[in-house]
C-alpha cells in the first residue's frame, strides 16, 4: 500500500519532531568551522551556564614522606554562556506545502543547518550579525591582537609557509597550544600556488573541502576547518563583504559552544513580512506559507590572545 503524503494539516505542533531537528543540529555542527574545532558544552535555554576554561594544567611535584603536599599551580577560569536565538523566515508557495510537505521538511534539513552554521560562525569569528550589526556573543575570535599578514615573507625565506608558522609561533610563544585553524576557502588556492625557490609546491597534498562538512583535514599538522564566514563574504549574499581575514588559528580549548534542545518552527498563512527591499508582503494575498525557524546557540572564549589572525587583501580591492 502506498504511503499517504504528509499534508500541512498533519503538522499540528509548533515544534518539529526530533527526527527532523536532530539531524539539523548535527549538520549545523558539521558545517560550522568554529563548532568543528571548539569544545561542546551544555547550554541552558532559560538560564546562564557556567563553563570552566582551563587556564593552565595544574602542576604536580614530588613530595617526601609526611611532607606538605604541593599546591597545584595553574587553575580553571569560569565563563558564563547564555543562549542566544538565531532565526530565519522562509516564504513557501502554499501549493508546495500542501502537496509535498514531506519534501519541504527534507529541504529544511538541508538548508537550515547551512543558514544556522553561517550565522554562528559570523558571530563567533567576527562578533557580527549577518548584516554587520553587533553580534549576540560577548566573545569572538577576531578580538585577538595577534595578527600576521599573509604574503609578506619572501619565497626565499619560506613564503606563506613561514607566515603561517610565524602565527603559530606567536601563539605558542605566549604559552598557549596551537590546536587548529579555521580558514576561508580562498586560502586554499593560495596554499596550492605556494612554491619554493625551485618552483616545487610547498603544500604537496591539500585536503579537499567537503561541501557538507567544515572540518577538512589539517594545516601545519593541526586540524583545519573551512567557513566562508571567516572572510565574511558569503556565497550568493550581496549584502556581505570580504573583510580580508583569511584564517584564525590557535588554542581551541579556549573556545566552547552550546546548542539548544529544540528548533521551533511556527507556521502562518495570514501574516505579513518585510522583504529585502523593505516591501511589506502579505502571505494571504500571495498564497504563501511563512515558516519561522528559530534555534538557540551559545559561545564563549577564554583568552582571545590564545588565537592569531591571518590576513590578506580583500577581494575586489
Amino acid at each position: 500500500m502506498a504511503t499517504a503524503p504528509i499534508k500541512l494539516s498533519d503538522v499540528n505542533e509548533s515544534l518539529l519532531p526530533r527526527t527532523i531537528t536532530g539531524p539539523i543540529f548535527e549538520k549545523s555542527v558539521e558545517q560550522s568551522a568554529v563548532m568543528a574545532l571548539a569544545r561542546r558544552a551544555p547550554l541552558a535555554i532559560d538560564a546562564t551556564t557556567s563553563i570552566p576554561m582551563p587556564l593552565d594544567v595544574p602542576t604536580a611535584d614530588w613530595v617526601g614522606q609526611a611532607q606538605r603536599k604541593p599546591l597545584g599551580s595553574g587553575g580553571i577560569g569560569v565563563k558564563e554562556m547564555t543562549a542566544k536565538k538565531v532565526a530565519v523566515l522562509i516564504p513557501v508557495a502554499e501549493e508546495v506545502v500542501n502537496t509535498n510537505a514531506a519534501g519541504l521538511w527534507t529541504q529544511l534539513q538541508t538548508d537550515l543547518p547551512t543558514a544556522f552554521a553561517r550565522a554562528f560562525d559570523m558571530a563567533a569569528i567576527h562578533g557580527k550579525t549577518m548584516k554587520g550589526a553587533t553580534g549576540p556573543f560577548g566573545d569572538y575570535l577576531a578580538a585577538t591582537s595577534k595578527s600576521v599578514a599573509l604574503g609578506t615573507t619572501g619565497r626565499d625565506e619560506g613564503g606563506i609557509w613561514a607566515d603561517l608558522v610565524d602565527g603559530m609561533d606567536a601563539v605558542i610563544d605566549d604559552n598557549w597550544d596551537y590546536t587548529g585553524t579555521v580558514a576561508d576557502p580562498r586560502l586554499k588556492t593560495k596554499l596550492m600556488r605556494a612554491t619554493d625557490n625551485t618552483g616545487q609546491p610547498i603544500f604537496v597534498s591539500l585536503p579537499q573541502p567537503n561541501p557538507l562538512a567544515a572540518l577538512s583535514g589539517n594545516l601545519m599538522g593541526e586540524a583545519l576547518a573551512y567557513s566562508r564566514s571567516v572572510s565574511g563574504k558569503q556565497r550568493r549574499q550581496s549584502a556581505s563583504s570580504d573583510t580580508g581575514l583569511r584564517a584564525i588559528g590557535g588554542d581551541f580549548s579556549q573556545a566552547a559552544f552550546g546548542v539548544g534542545m529544540d528548533i521551533t518552527v511556527r507556521i502562518s498563512k495570514e501574516a505579513t513580512y518585510v522583504d529585502e527591499d523593505n516591501n511589506v508582503v502579505s502571505a494571504f494575498q500571495n498564497n504563501l506559507v511563512l515558516l519561522l525557524a528559530e534555534a538557540y546557540y551559545g559561545f564563549v572564549m577564554g583568552d582571545p590572545e590564545a588565537f592569531v589572525k591571518y590576513t590578506g587583501t580583500p577581494s575586489g580591492s
